[in-house]
């Protein structure tokens, strides 16, 4: 149950309409997850959104390291809407579910793809030295993914750690008929 009110739907004022439709014309396709909430502030929520879609669907990196570095992230916060929806878009993109187990029980994965192994290193690196990765690991992915990739690793990071407090904050339940709590504590 959401901490916030309830938005009407059917009376969204003027603002809250243009930003639906936003996200209803964006690849999303329909007012979910973290847009709900984010309702109650159409222009934060829009602009939070566009962020959101250069990152997902415009980025440089490929789909298995942008959502492997967004996996990490929702283990990191616990966020269990994020998990139960990135899980799924990462394994279909390429990530393998061995993989995801690790990080879902917060163990170091076997890699066999040395750049998921490499992500997996800066993400985490970055989240367990106060949002700063380790020079040696920035440096091999500096050198691995140019700066527009790390620059686009770090704010994956920071995005969905974002999104995660908006998720985690306002309550936002997994859908219907799911797992409410896919991550352990």
């Amino acid at each position: 149950m959401s901490r916030l009110p309830k938005v009407d739907i059917e009376n969204l004022n003027p603002d809250q309409e243009a930003f639906r439709d936003q996200i209803v014309a964006s690849p999303r396709g329909e007012l979910r997850g973290p847009f709900v909430p984010l309702l109650h502030h159409p222009a934060v929520g829009n602009l939070i959104q566009k962020v959101g879609a250069q990152l997902r669907f415009e980025g440089v990196l490929p789909g298995n390291l942008r959502e492997l570095a967004i996996i990490i992230t929702a283990r990191h916060w616990t966020a269990q809407y994020e998990w139960h929806a990135h899980r799924r878009i990462g394994e279909k993109e390429g990530i393998s579910p061995h993989i995801c187990d690790a990080i879902a029980e917060r163990k170091e994965p076997a890699f066999d793809n040395e750049q998921e192994k490499l992500v997996y290193k800066f993400v985490t690196g970055m989240l367990a030295n106060d949002l700063r990765t380790p020079d040696h690991i920035f440096s091999e992915a500096l050198s691995e993914f140019g700066p527009d990739g790390v620059i686009e690793l770090n704010c994956l990071c920071g995005f969905y750690g974002l999104i995660g407090s908006v998720l985690n904050n306002f309550d936002v339940e997994i859908p219907d008929g799911n797992d409410k709590t896919p991550l352990p504590a």
